[in-house]
């Protein structure tokens, strides 16, 4: 099982997007306040919409009290700072995905607490950042991808 850690995130819409990503890949989602939406928020469950019995979603008061309350080995922090990209290093079982914010990103002492676990989506200069869900989806699924896609169903539907 992979973890998805959001630091205070602000937008339901991109919150809900993550969930539902969460929930059909069978990941946990960890929220550290301040949110900017109430859990409740009409706006994320519809995002999420009838995932939402599948979801393992937790809430913590800060940092602080994530660190406290989890066993965490590796970490990826996802920041556009970062030198390395997601592709250039090996996820493995449990590891915790650490998005920041829409606004700022992760906290920078957070960053220069960990500058190897630090990994960015390559994008032009030009480009700030990618939305937060699409982020998510993609670090998600290079993570589950290095490691087989456990659990996942791998066929469809259409006949060869």
């Amino acid at each position: 099982m992979l973890n998805v850690v959001l630091v205070e995130p602000e937008i339901p819409q991109n919150t809900g997007n993550i969930s539902r990503t969460c929930a059909a890949t069978g990941s946990r989602l960890h929220l550290i306040k301040p949110l900017g939406f109430d859990i409740s928020d009409r706006q994320l469950k519809r995002a999420g919409l009838d995932y939402w019995h599948l979801l393992d979603v937790r809430v913590y008061e800060n940092l602080e009290d994530f660190f406290s309350k989890n066993k965490v080995g590796q970490l990826r922090l996802f920041s556009t700072k970062a030198p390395r990209t997601y592709t250039e290093v090996s996820y493995e079982d449990e590891c915790y995905l650490v998005f920041g914010k829409e606004t700022k990103g992760l906290p920078e002492e957070l960053l220069y607490a960990h500058p190897a676990d630090c990994v960015r989506l390559p994008m032009i200069a030009e480009a700030r950042s990618l939305n937060l869900s699409n982020a998510v989806a993609v670090g998600v699924f290079e993570a589950l991808r290095q490691l087989a896609f456990p659990h996942l169903k791998g066929w469809g539907k259409m006949k060869p």
